[in-house]
């Protein structure tokens, strides 16, 4: 067996399209790899070998299947107490579970509720830094994509309006990736899951336990009510469905956002057909999604027994995640596909997976992208990037596609 392909490395990030492309020219079926703490796994990249593997009962989402391995590479311990995500690395019939107290949030009356409050929310962000024209450069990660998922979040849980710069505090601690002030994602995990603790037990007195989770006020409640009704929810679980909603509602969104200002914004004549033809903005999202997804990668899978994908056996036990990126981009499935096109007949994308584990909160997400996206196009028709000749800067997280900063300059539209 060759030696493992080393992966998430500086130059990977600069140019992870340019890696995948080499590796499914040169590579049929999955391939090992390893990052740079030394975890080695079973990366897969095209799009139907993606597709096959996310439908696979055979590859469990457990993660203690795969302790030692990710002991050994330094990853936090998934046990009591660490506030693990159970909806993402769990398998029926917990997950099934778990799914079912939280997917009443995303149906689409919900969401198309949601939809008023979501606009509002970002004409206020723009309102705070469209002062008008001759202003500075603004950073749109910092100043837009980043609040916006935030705030939405706030009002989908129900978390008091008090509360929410704390809220915003904590996830800006979670997106951290400088240095280690303030401990590892695990230690911020647990500390954030800790202050969601805390929420939970100032809001569960006021909750009326005779009120079935449906038809509770916000999904907090029902959290806190499917809490006692029939003990569907453990104290620990509850908790985890809060810290797993801010954690990846929360990061995926701002992805999706920045990286669709982005890509317009590069491809100035997309941007221009968009302004020039609205009713193209739903199928420009799925293109965008397709184009740069912000889940890179999927959270890792480990085999319950030998598996054959595309010509290679992967091991019992072994490590497998599948490369969203890469499948996106797959010209089995998508013609040109690294092109940019606003008005693609729609190509099939795994932006948000496949399978039982297929993102809850998508039709959420799309809204937020939809609505960003509408709201900067009308309100900013100058909008472009203050320095074009500048690299994008990744966050340098390997399952995640999402850019550090966005610098733009504005031309103020009418903001009364």
């Amino acid at each position: 067996m060759t030696a493992p392909v080393l992966i998430d490395h500086p130059a990977f990030f600069g140019d992870q399209h340019g890696y995948y492309e080499r590796v499914r020219e040169d590579t049929p079926g999955p391939h090992l790899v390893r990052n740079p703490h030394g975890l080695e796994y079973w990366l897969v990249t095209r799009h139907a070998e993606a597709k096959a593997v996310l439908l696979d009962a055979r590859f469990s989402k457990e993660p203690r299947l795969a302790a030692p391995a990710l002991s050994a590479a330094g990853y936090p311990d998934q046990g009591p107490g660490s506030f693990f995500l159970p909806l993402v690395n769990s398998d029926p019939p917990d997950h099934t579970r778990l799914r079912a107290l939280v997917s009443g949030a995303f149906t689409p009356r919900r969401v198309a509720e949601l939809g008023p409050r979501v606009e509002e929310i970002t004409h206020q962000l723009i309102d705070e830094f469209d002062a008008g024209a001759g202003q500075p450069p603004v950073d749109l990660m910092a100043a837009f994509a980043f609040p916006l998922p935030v705030l939405v979040i706030s009002e989908l849980v129900g978390v008091p309006h008090r509360s929410r710069a704390a809220l915003i505090a904590w996830a800006t601690r979670m997106l951290t990736v400088s240095g280690t002030a303030g401990g590892g994602p695990g230690e911020r995990t647990r500390r954030l899951g800790l202050w969601f603790a805390s929420l939970v037990a100032a809001r569960r007195p006021g909750v009326r336990g005779d009120v079935p989770p449906e038809e509770q006020p916000d999904l907090l409640s029902a959290l806190i009510a499917a809490h006692h009704q029939e003990e569907r929810l453990s104290d620990e679980e509850l908790v985890s469905l809060l810290v797993l909603l801010l954690v990846a509602g929360h990061e995926t969104t701002t992805g999706m956002i920045g990286n669709a200002v982005d890509a317009l914004l590069r491809h100035p004549e997309q941007l221009a057909r968009l302004r020039a033809e609205p009713d193209l903005m739903p199928g420009a999202v799925e293109e965008l999604l397709r184009y740069e997804a912000s889940l890179a990668r999927t959270t890792l899978r480990v085999a319950r027994e030998d598996v054959e994908v595309a010509g290679a056996v992967i091991p019992a036990g072994a490590i497998v995640s599948v490369s969203l990126a890469a499948a996106n981009r797959d010209p089995d499935v998508c013609p040109e596909p690294g092109r940019l096109d606003i008005a693609r007949e729609r190509a099939p994308h795994l932006s948000f997976g496949h399978g039982i584990h297929f993102c809850l909160g998508a039709p959420l997400a799309r809204l937020q992208v939809r609505t960003a996206l509408t709201a900067l196009l009308e309100r900013c028709p100058g909008l472009a990037l203050a320095d074009p000749g500048q690299p994008q800067h990744w966050r340098p997280v390997g399952d995640m596609r999402g850019l550090l900063t966005l610098p733009v300059r504005l031309t103020s539209g009418a903001t009364a």
